[in-house]
């Protein structure tokens, strides 16, 4: 991968973008004049993170695990995710209205909820902890009890931290408004699959009494939802709506969109060959692909009809795995020569 994953901070793109590249690499921001060195904050997220310094180890996580999800949804596809040692971090990819933009900022915006979140449940921050509104006995008869996960405030704060830039400018732009709807939908992927957890205390494991907690969902499983939404994202345009400007369905035909889905205003580029003007389109050549697949992952797609090169590399697996007591497994390791294809 064309990248170093940690050089700068993040957050969003173009827009939240320069501070994606810089959170991610940020050791931990512990006092107020850190903030004033992430390069790509507009002052108003300054101020905000000096608010809130011990909020913003969490956002910096979030910022990265962002990046990861993203590099793992598109690992098979033209455009992998790739980041760039510079900001925005990932180029200008997503400074044009496409649908891996909507991607981009939908999933930094989840990633910053799920962290903020995922600090208030440990107890990592004084501003926040269980979320006290889930209590006594639920409909169906089980003890609401152990800490539900407090996604209010993750929500919350990545909409006033991550959405302000947005705000700041305005909401009347088209790329304004796509860039605030994707957000949304992004958070909306946790809010909308939070799961019921629970344990049972009795005798011999015999449920007699069962406790629950709300527990956000796995967050492979929101980059899962967020990859779905981007496979079937809306094309769309702004109108003016009495005094309001909106975003419809480019063609009238399709459905209008909700507020879980992704939009986008701009076709994407076909993403085969490394354009050196627009820093993040790398191209496709040396990318692995299969030779067997008919999908987008398969070689003919991946190299975009350029073809490709066949190479024998031996790979060393470990096998004939034997469990020995107690308590460790041994394995052997074997060598095999396997066929690799990397794109012209």
């Amino acid at each position: 991968m064309h990248v170093h994953l940690a050089t700068d901070v993040m957050l969003h793109l173009r827009a939240r973008q320069r501070y994606l590249a810089k959170l991610s690499s940020v050791g931990s921001i512990s006092d107020e004049e850190t903030c004033e060195k992430l390069r790509g904050l507009i002052q108003r997220q300054v101020q905000i993170c000096k608010r809130n310094v011990e909020v913003m180890d969490a956002v910096r996580r979030g910022a990265q695990l962002a990046i990861d999800e993203c590099q793992f949804q598109f690992r098979n596809r033209r455009w992998n995710c790739s980041t760039l040692e510079s900001v925005p971090v990932f180029g200008k990819v997503v400074t044009q209205g496409t649908r891996e933009a909507a991607f981009v900022y939908a999933i930094s915006a989840a990633s910053v909820a799920f962290a903020v979140t995922r600090a208030c449940s440990s107890g990592e921050l004084d501003k926040c902890g269980c979320d006290r509104n889930v209590h006594g006995v639920s409909p169906e008869g089980f003890q609401w009890s152990g800490c539900s996960d407090n996604i209010a405030y993750g929500v919350a704060f990545s909409q006033s931290f991550v959405d302000i830039r947005e705000r700041s400018k305005g909401q009347s732009s088209n790329r304004a408004l796509m860039n605030l709807h994707n957000n949304e939908a992004g958070r909306k992927a946790i809010l909308n699959n939070m799961r019921v957890e629970c344990k049972c205390h009795g005798v011999s494991g015999s449920c007699e009494v069962k406790t629950c907690w709300k527990a956000m969902p796995p967050f492979r499983k929101v980059g899962n939802i967020i990859k779905e939404k981007f496979d079937g994202a809306t094309e769309v345009e702004l109108r003016k709506v009495g005094t309001t400007k909106v975003l419809v369905p480019r063609n009238s035909q399709f459905k209008p969109h909700t507020d879980e889905d992704l939009v986008y205003l701009d076709p994407s580029p076909d993403f085969c060959e490394h354009d050196p003007r627009t820093p993040g389109i790398l191209g496709t050549a040396g990318r692995f692909c299969n030779k067997t697949s008919k999908a987008i992952d398969g070689c003919e797609l991946m190299c975009c009809g350029r073809g490709f090169h066949t190479e024998e590399v031996e790979v060393v697996d470990r096998c004939s795995c034997k469990f020995h007591w107690c308590c460790y497994v041994k394995c052997k390791q074997c060598r095999k020569m396997v066929e690799m294809h990397t794109c012209r």
